[in-house]
């Protein structure tokens, strides 16, 4: 048999560093094992007596042509007909081969695409969870039991694992949905949660407690500051078991330590500013914005608050205390009178507290109201300070 001509493709040119950085998946494993996690966990499981080795590939084994033996094999695929043949001797090894190309045909009525043959939309987050063709039983059969029994048996070909992280992801958008968090969000926490069922991190916690740590970690990754008593609301789990699901996700994924975007982890998440504790500054913007409070007030309360932590004033207070004490102080030096009990239902904290921040941040005026800031805002008038 003569030797099979195969028309060689002309190479593609790489793509570039910027077009690499756009087109890159953006869930391709943000949360990866740190070694000592590794570490640790690999003692601990080879402590356990009965545990079997995990799966590895036999990388010993390859393709190779029965008739020449050429090594390496020089097989190639001819979509044409179908067929895998040896370019050395010509033999075919392999038949019925999926063509992978893309398919340039249109099956459009009129001259055009044919958008009805591009598929659904890819989901990450659903990879390896639900099949892409799914089957769907009518109930209609004249009361005869038999699609009672088919829908039966369907659901137990379902993984378990799968229905439990299936029915969490339902979980997680309601509760997103609830307290008004945007998209990135959900499918961020979404992920996390999946990441933490497949890697078995927190075996045995609760379900809840599991879900609004994932919640919390997915607002710290994504700049939208959300406090931890607004996560703990969303469950009736208590603080300390969330809070221990949070520590574990910290050490495992290495969330307390930080990355440089080049040298860090996967997706250049920086950790260490993702997941640091709420402060202050986080909290004012939202806070004004409850408040209908104008853009130059917003920066104005952020720049005195980002000042108070810098110098440890009022340290000992949440940062819920100090952003609505700032919000009240600054708002009454600028002139616009807003009622401390008003700043009180948008914050979530009562306003005799903040009446008893504000006086103690007027007894120390002199600490945090530096020449720099009353020169760079002119129109504070200290006088109304309490």
């Amino acid at each position: 048999m003569a030797p099979a001509v195969v028309a060689s493709m002309p190479a593609m040119k790489p793509p570039s560093i910027g077009q690499r950085a756009k087109t890159t998946n953006i869930y391709a494993q943000p949360f990866a094992l740190t070694d000592h996690y590794k570490a640790a966990r690999s003692t601990s499981n080879e402590s356990s007596a009965g545990r079997k080795d995990d799966f590895v590939p036999e990388l010993n084994l390859g393709l190779a042509c029965p008739e020449c033996k050429a090594d390496p094999a020089n097989l190639v695929e001819v979509f044409d007909s179908g067929d895998m043949v040896c370019a050395d001797c010509g033999m075919v090894v392999g038949d019925k081969i999926i063509d992978t190309r893309s398919e340039w045909r249109t099956f459009a009525n009129e001259e055009g695409d044919d958008p009805s043959r591009v598929g659904s939309s890819n989901n990450p987050l659903m990879d390896g969870l639900t099949e892409q063709l799914d089957t769907r039983i009518s109930y209609k059969d004249g009361g005869s039991g038999a699609a009672r029994d088919l829908q039966r048996a369907m659901n137990r070909g379902v993984v378990p694992s799968n229905r439990v992280i299936l029915d969490a992801f339902d979980d997680i958008q309601r509760k997103c949905d609830q307290v008004h968090l945007p998209r990135v969000v959900s499918d961020t926490a979404k992920h996390m949660f999946k990441q933490v069922e497949q890697d078995q991190i927190l075996r045995g916690k609760q379900r809840d407690a599991i879900i609004a740590a994932a919640i919390y970690c997915a607002c710290k990754t994504n700049k939208v500051p959300r406090t931890f008593r607004e996560i703990c609301q969303l469950t009736n789990v208590s603080q300390k078991l969330i809070g221990k699901c949070f520590k574990e996700m910290q050490s495992a994924y290495g969330l307390n330590l930080h990355r440089a975007p080049d040298a860090g982890g996967a997706n250049g998440i920086d950790a260490d500013s993702a997941v640091s504790p709420t402060n202050a500054v986080d909290l004012v913007g939202r806070f004004c914005n409850h408040l209908g409070l104008d853009m130059s007030v917003t920066k104005c309360t952020e720049d005195v608050a980002g000042l108070l932590r810098d110098k440890g004033i009022l340290a000992g207070r949440s940062p819920i205390t100090v952003a609505a004490t700032c919000i009240y102080l600054i708002t009454r030096m600028l002139g616009q009178d807003v009622s401390a009990k008003k700043i009180s239902a948008a914050a979530g904290v009562s306003d005799v507290t903040i009446k008893g921040s504000s006086r103690t941040l007027s007894s120390l005026r002199n600490d945090w109201l530096t020449p720099a800031i009353l020169a760079k805002y002119p129109k504070f008038d200290i006088n109304r300070l309490p």
